[in-house]
């Protein structure tokens, strides 16, 4: 059975071993921590408001998702231990601990421990992260003291089970459901897991040189987690701006789809339709976008929507947001400057097609050699 992309498909633990080997991912935490809405916010689309009425997990869900890579991601109960997982922690290439920041530590911390120094034993290389989660619940400095405070007791438990221990390689993110901080943890967490990427960053760095953009990401488009970006720091404000954008496509462009000719070969590029959105720092924007078209029928070549925004901002020069779909899984976001995009918009255009080939021949080699045919 071909698994739909877009969102996570649950499988049960007598499901047959898939062809393809998948990135197991180990989602760890108590009761009510925000495991199962993490996972259902990111990859199902659930509403951040709706996490609130999830169930509790009872046993291990198991969850397929498509992305730059195969991932197979564990959602545990709280009540979880080393002995009742059933499978060697070895077979995991990231741990994720959640901790609710309101939470007496002691309990998931010592879970947690446990959990960290298993997995380290049985394999030294494992990614180990911590998602000091549902950050929106106290003021700001409340937020920073209790993440260090996370963070020392950490250390010292780490410190009393050995001291081989003390320096482990751990990752602390605040994180929340309800902003964008959630997605760039995670989009961390997928940085590690993605072989390949040091090949898309070149692509990236090769693109903002020659395009003249200060900042370009290659975005998984239904979970919004940017899978790779070039070299330059990552701004939080300028990431919001691209999840915002990206989520904004995403929702309405279904709503518009191109006349197909009855006869004849299609069009090389429809032409491009304007709509007039309000722009993200309050003034209004334009932006063309080519209509999505499905290749799913025989017979339609693939076709690849762009868009772009104009940001507009009073004493300073203007900044455009620009979109390009590279395959259908994922989307390229770059900022540039408005007078470099309106005069040179077909030399972007153009590195954008070879960006795209660079994409596709690495995702091509990813899959073949994860199916065992490399």
């Amino acid at each position: 059975m071909t698994s739909t992309y877009g969102a996570t498909t649950q499988t049960s633990p007598t499901a047959s071993k898939p062809s393809i080997e998948r990135s197991k991912v180990l989602l760890l935490g108590l009761r009510r921590s925000g495991k199962t809405s993490i996972q259902q916010v990111l990859f199902n689309d659930l509403p951040p408001k709706q996490s609130f009425y999830l169930e509790p997990t009872m046993r291990i869900a198991k969850h397929n998702y498509d992305t730059i890579i195969p991932l197979e991601i564990w959602d545990c109960p709280g009540n979880i231990t080393v002995d009742s997982l059933g499978t060697p922690l070895s077979h995991f290439r990231t741990l994720i601990f959640i901790i609710d920041i309101r939470d007496l530590y002691n309990q998931p911390i010592s879970k947690m421990v446990e959990f960290f120094t298993a997995a380290y034993r049985a394999n030294p290389g494992v990614n180990l992260e911590v998602f000091v989660h549902k950050a929106e619940r106290l003021q700001e400095d409340d937020k920073i003291e209790n993440f260090r405070q996370i963070q020392e007791r950490v250390s010292d438990q780490l410190l009393d089970v050995s001291p081989d221990f003390e320096q482990l390689p751990l990752n602390f993110h605040l994180t929340s459901v309800y902003d964008h901080s959630l997605h760039k943890a995670f989009s961390t967490v997928i940085h590690k897991l993605v072989d390949s990427l040091p090949y898309l960053e070149d692509l990236l760095n090769v693109f903002t040189a020659n395009s003249q953009s200060p900042k370009a990401f290659l975005f998984d488009v239904k979970s919004r987690l940017y899978v790779a970006t070039d070299l330059s720091p990552v701004d939080t404000a300028t990431h919001n701006l691209c999840c915002d954008y990206l989520q904004m496509l995403t929702s309405f462009g279904p709503l518009y789809k191109s006349e197909r000719p009855l006869t004849g070969a299609l069009p090389s590029a429809p032409p491009p339709s304007e709509v007039v959105s309000p722009a993200f720092d309050g003034s209004s924007s334009s932006i063309q976008a080519q209509p999505d078209i499905s290749s799913s029928e025989p017979g339609l070549e693939e076709t690849y929507p762009s868009a772009s925004t104009s940001l507009l901002s009073s004493g300073s020069p203007g900044t455009t947001l620009t979109y390009h779909k590279i395959t259908p899984h994922l989307a390229l976001l770059a900022l540039l400057p408005t007078s470099v995009f309106e005069a040179r918009r077909g030399l972007v255009e153009y590195n954008v097609v070879f960006f795209r080939d660079g994409v596709k021949q690495i995702w091509e080699v990813e899959s073949e050699a994860r199916a065992g045919r490399l």
